[in-house]
């Protein structure tokens, strides 16, 4: 299972939120480049990025910043975040990102994840944002008619190969990943799984490689020290 040490950006800013809420931003850090590299340093060979501002507006509001993260250090990269046309995935792809991932775009618009498969293949993975099971779009603010399971299948019909599931409720909560619904996508499709969301500590990191996860996204945790990255990363890539 590999590690993904994310950095979520907001005003340029390194950020989390709680719950997905946009009103309890809170700033974890003062340069994402410095963060960018304590990852490196800790052994991660993939860093999760996420603009904030881009999920909710539908624009590539931090792309240079993003993008020159992500050609300054020797990882690689996921960017999410208003990607809602091939173009911005070619712009990302073409300046130092290795995987763009589409959210509000596999709900709204799935002729679009579609062509974006046909172009990028392994390229494009899709994020599931779901609360009680039910999934969210633009940014988490919009609530869809649509169970995370049901989305998952489409996807793998159409040939996504990765999903990056977030069970919203537990985000930055540092209560843990939610188990019983990874355990539930893990059996539904055969898509490579990166669990988000909740991942306190290296019990975590066991429980979730016991299912069989592709991947695990640590955001809060490292943050506050909660999660040692490196001994997560060490223990994660035990066979």
């Amino acid at each position: 299972m590999i590690i993904l040490p994310a950095i979520d950006i907001k005003d340029g800013n390194c950020v989390r939120l709680f719950k997905g809420d946009f009103s309890t931003v809170s700033k974890v850090a003062n340069d994402p480049y410095e963060v960018a590299q304590s990852f490196i340093d800790a052994g991660a060979e993939w860093m999760h990025m996420v603009d904030l501002d881009g999920a909710k507006d539908g624009e590539l509001i931090n792309f240079d910043l993003i993008t020159d993260i992500a050609k300054s250090f020797d990882i690689k990269v996921e960017v999410g975040g208003g990607i809602r046309d091939i173009e911005r995935i070619e712009k990302y792809l073409d300046n130092g990102v290795d995987r763009v991932i589409l959210g509000s775009a596999a709900v709204s618009d799935q002729r679009f994840v579609i062509d974006a498969v046909n172009n990028f293949d392994a390229q494009i993975a899709v994020g599931i944002d779901a609360k009680d099971g039910i999934v969210r779009a633009q940014g988490w603010t919009d609530k869809s008619d649509l169970n995370y399971l049901s989305l998952a299948k489409q996807m793998e019909s159409i040939g996504v190969k990765t999903i990056i599931f977030t069970d919203i409720d537990q985000d930055g909560t540092l209560s843990g990943p939610n188990l019983v619904q990874l355990d539930k996508l893990a059996g539904t499709v055969d898509c490579d799984i990166i669990a988000s969301g909740g991942v306190s500590n290296i019990k975590d990191i066991v429980n979730l490689k016991s299912l069989n996860i592709y991947g695990a996204i640590t955001g809060k945790a490292v943050y506050t020290g909660d999660l040692d990255l490196a001994m997560a990363i060490q223990v994660a890539g035990k066979v």
